[in-house]
């Protein structure tokens, strides 16, 4: 049984960070502190590498991660790991499923380091949703930023060779880092999983294309020489 005392430690703890969501700015301290007392409003942690949901769980609360990264991903028909995206501080879990006729996970979600996350049941969601209009407003551009961020994810890997995917790839980082020497930003294994192959393949395609005068690279860049390929 959740007393008084728990209750007001919880809320101390977690007041600020739920507070920082931009979703639940319109939401008074005192009707936080109601929805925790309640539990409508539920703070859970996820340890690194626990699964958040597996794919083709159902998806029957609004989650908001307060602190932390997760990530979503699936296994391709050759047993390749695919990391389709994170979410981090402030983004939100399941808000496209949620009034969905089939409102299943598609993909595996699973905690990248320590998590804690914020759930909102249906019930308590759809009465916010039907009496507060700046929560509404906030929730559907949330809605609607996750389902393009995810579609062009989904479109950066979808039916591409390891090649088209390294190409997309220099040309994202061409158009960040403003340079033809694109430094890497993360090791070649966490490249090749964000790819979605193994390492020795995209090591091998990288000689390939090494070979051909495309590219040369090392252990922390990748330079472009063919101005084609952008």
């Amino acid at each position: 049984m959740v007393t008084n005392k728990d209750v007001i430690i919880i809320f101390n703890k977690y007041l600020e960070l739920i507070r920082s969501s931009p979703l639940l700015d319109s939401i008074s301290s005192e009707d936080i502190k109601t929805f925790l007392s309640n539990g409508k409003f539920r703070v859970v942690q996820y340890k690194k590498d626990s699964i958040v949901h597996f794919d083709g769980e159902v998806c029957d609360k609004l989650e908001i991660i307060l602190s932390g990264k997760t990530i979503i991903d699936r296994i391709d028909e050759s047993g390749n790991l695919l990391n389709i995206t994170d979410f981090s501080d402030g983004d939100i879990l399941g808000i496209n499923l949620m009034f969905s006729t089939d409102p299943y996970y598609l993909m595996t979600v699973t905690a990248n380091i320590d998590t804690l996350i914020l759930e909102i049941p249906k019930d308590l969601l759809f009465s916010l949703l039907s009496s507060n209009k700046h929560f509404l407003k906030t929730y559907l551009e949330f809605a609607a930023d996750n389902t393009s961020l995810l579609g062009n994810k989904i479109k950066y890997f979808v039916k591409k060779t390891i090649r088209e995917s390294i190409i997309t790839y220099l040309r994202h980082e061409y158009k960040k880092q403003k340079s033809y020497n694109i430094k890497l930003l993360i090791p070649k294994k966490l490249l090749a999983e964000k790819i979605g192959v193994k390492r020795t393949s995209l090591s091998r395609e990288l000689k390939k294309m090494k070979d051909e005068g495309l590219i040369t690279y090392d252990s922390k860049y990748i330079k472009i020489l063919d101005k084609n390929l952008l």
